[in-house]
């Protein structure tokens, strides 16, 4: 008899529940069952046949996926739901017809092009330390940067005992009181820039995140969002496969 088991984060990722780090997050708290018995990180299940439960609730596999682009205004939180009952992205894009999560992560204090889908697949791809995707950020901070900063954050900094990648910083615009700058990273750190930054003593007043994969926020107003088209799908998919070879 053919085994139709998969990891239970997998099925939950593909049916729109969550990425599989949150997946694998949910299972690690106690939230998630299987057949009535709490699971354990590692655990398999048949779609068809077992019965699996998040909080109480039994997924429901979807199998129409759906990739979007939102744009992400200052105060809200990149998650589906927040113990703390603060503002969530999924609060944005309720009318979507299937549930969607978060690709990756933008800081509450920070905004721009977010992209949300119910394909754990898709997003594991694009957000796997190995896949190593462009992401761009229009970052304003206090006063003028100068040259010598700038020089330290591109080769990189220590964050957590590690060293950040190299990446791209440029000028995009110097004022008396502050500087605008172009970062282009490929790390997805927990509030990377701004603790990069931070060492070396920048002040961070807006962070704005612009594209991601080649793919651009544009005129898309603030907490709107929109599907991607299939330029942009192609655009991503042909990303992942490169990062495959």
């Amino acid at each position: 008899m053919k085994d139709n088991k998969i990891r239970l984060q997998k099925h939950l990722s593909e049916s729109g529940i969550a990425s599989r780090r949150k997946a694998e997050e949910l299972i690690l708290q106690g939230k998630v069952r299987v057949n009535g018995r709490v699971a354990t990180l590692g655990a398999k299940v048949d779609p068809k046949r077992d019965k699996v439960q998040v909080s109480g609730k039994t997924v429901v596999a979807t199998k129409e996926k759906m990739y979007i682009m939102l744009h992400k205004p200052r105060g809200y939180v990149t998650t589906t739901k927040d113990e703390l009952d603060r503002k969530c992205v999924t609060d944005l894009v309720k009318d979507a017809p299937v549930k969607l999560f978060p690709v990756g992560r933008l800081d509450r204090n920070s905004e721009g092009l977010l992209i949300m889908t119910n394909d754990g697949g898709f997003a594991n791809s694009l957000t796997h330390p190995s896949a190593h995707v462009n992401k761009t950020y229009r970052v304003t901070v206090k006063g003028d940067a100068e040259d010598e900063k700038i020089i330290k954050l591109k080769e990189g900094i220590v964050l957590d005992g590690k060293k950040t990648l190299p990446c791209e910083v440029f000028v995009a615009e110097r004022k008396p009181d502050r500087t605008v700058l172009i970062f282009i990273i490929q790390e997805g750190r927990n509030r990377q820039i701004r603790r990069m930054c931070e060492e070396v003593e920048l002040e961070v007043i807006r962070l704005k995140r612009t594209e991601i994969a080649g793919v651009k926020l544009g005129m898309l107003p603030q907490g709107k969002w929109r599907p991607l088209n299939e330029k942009e799908m192609r655009h991503l998919t042909n990303i992942n496969a490169e990062k495959k070879e």
